[in-house]
């Protein structure tokens, strides 16, 4: 059974924001909250009819308007104008004074209710398709790299074995040229002292 929406709005950089969820954790995470801005008093549920009414007709859709403003909450906002001293300080005297107001009475639509509960759910079935659509965009990229990866690694670890081969196969033509150097001069001494010798005689 869908839950029952409650509209929640706080205030987020340049932007007054308001969501309809279906819990407070809910609004937080379409936030992007890292902390709980209820318990820490920067966001409420809201009692504005016109606030209320544009979050239910886009349930689960965080809806944005220029902060210390009373423009339409819409999708795509506009960044604040006027940025002066004067508009946060009576956006800060506004919400002190909603805090006390009591919800204005205003009659219960069962069938909009669920509606838009309904619609909540359909909007959070679609954010987690994107993110799992994003997800497994994602792993086939990084899926995509390791087989690069490997497919380099392969190269390389099969030129260090070939080097590994040229290299040994250096070192064993090094001592072969070593051992026949070390049998040369003792074979160079015999000859050479047969030869002389042999001059000697043919000198007479």
């Amino acid at each position: 059974m869908a839950r029952k929406l409650k509209t929640y709005q706080t205030s987020l950089g340049f932007f007054d924001l308001a969501i309809a969820a279906p819990s407070m954790k809910a609004a937080l995470e379409a936030w992007g909250a890292d902390s709980n801005l209820f318990h820490q008093g920067a966001a409420k549920e809201s009692d504005d009819p016109d606030v209320i009414a544009a979050t239910m007709a886009k349930p689960g859709v965080v809806l944005r308007r220029p902060v210390g403003t009373n423009r339409p909450f819409s999708e795509h906002a506009e960044l604040p104008t006027d940025l002066g001293g004067g508009g946060p300080k009576k956006a800060a005297r506004k919400s002190k004074s909603l805090k006390p107001k009591k919800p204005p009475s205003r009659p219960v639509d069962k069938a909009a209710e669920r509606k838009a509960a309904l619609a909540y759910e359909r909007e959070q079935r679609r954010r987690e398709l994107e993110r799992a659509k994003e997800e497994a965009a994602k792993q086939k990229e990084r899926e995509r790299r390791q087989q690069a990866v490997d497919k380099v690694q392969a190269v390389l670890d099969k030129a260090e074995q070939e080097h590994g081969k040229r290299a040994a196969a250096i070192q064993a033509e090094m001592e072969a040229l070593k051992k026949r150097s070390q049998t040369e001069q003792p074979r160079w001494d015999k000859e050479k002292e047969r030869l002389e010798a042999a001059l000697r005689r043919a000198r007479g």
